[in-house]
């Protein structure tokens, strides 16, 4: 199974402080035919005004990954984590039994650009915890970067589910081969330039829903920027 969805048939909601693509089902914005992608229920790619953000409220059970493409995110919790995230950087939060946070623009002058997604745990109840880590574009440079894992990939943070979350920053003509396990499904969004998939160009903005595909060929047709997961079915 390959399902494209191309940038503007994303859910999109403008509430002036936040202009913000729903991948999924959030908020006000309710499709019992999309809900989830396997373990993943949220992928919210979001631009906050400058010194907007979210007041202090609460998750709990959710492995809660954000990946900040431009600006800087100012995060504290009620663990008494608190910190900037700047653009390159990667927060995990594991929400589990309980956790509140605020997420906020640190600057007060450039708008801040975000994709942020949740992953539903193996496991309910655990401790809650947090960390972030800069990947540069070095790191992913031609290649996919393993930046989450279950804890099974050296040099990842660790979430509590068996899924992958890998980076790329690819030049034009570059290529890269992603191979897949049996009855596993992966999610793959273009962040920025354009990429064929096997035989499916993607833009900007496109995301594409893959199942029981052994192996994903990504060519850049473009410079490109991507994040692509491996998902339990």
């Amino acid at each position: 199974m390959f399902q494209v969805i191309r940038s503007a048939e994303r859910h999109f909601a403008d509430f002036g402080w936040l202009q913000t693509r729903w991948h999924f089902s959030f908020d006000e914005y309710y499709d019992p035919e999309n809900v989830r992608w396997g373990a993943l229920r949220v992928f919210n790619d979001d631009v906050i005004q400058p010194g907007q953000g979210f007041s202090p409220h609460p998750h709990r059970d959710m492995e809660i990954v954000t990946y900040v493409l431009e600006g800087a995110l100012e995060h504290q919790d009620s663990l008494g984590n608190r910190g900037v995230i700047h653009a390159g950087e990667v927060q995990v939060m594991s929400a589990g039994t309980g956790i509140n946070h605020s997420e906020f623009n640190h600057s007060r002058e450039s708008p801040l650009h975000l994709l942020q997604l949740w992953v539903m745990p193996r496991t309910r109840g655990l401790k809650p915890r947090w960390e972030q880590r800069q990947f540069t574009e070095a790191d992913r440079s031609g290649k996919l970067l393993p930046v989450v894992s279950s804890g099974d990939l050296p040099g990842t943070m660790s979430i509590d589910q068996d899924a992958a979350i890998y980076l790329s920053s690819l030049k034009a003509g570059q290529e890269e081969i992603h191979r897949g396990r049996p009855e596993r499904k992966a999610y793959l969004f273009v962040i920025s330039g354009g990429v064929t998939v096997n035989v499916e160009p993607l833009a900007a903005g496109d995301q594409a829903r893959i199942a029981d595909e052994p192996e994903l060929r990504l060519r850049a047709s473009e410079d490109a920027e991507l994040i692509l997961l491996d998902l339990p079915a």
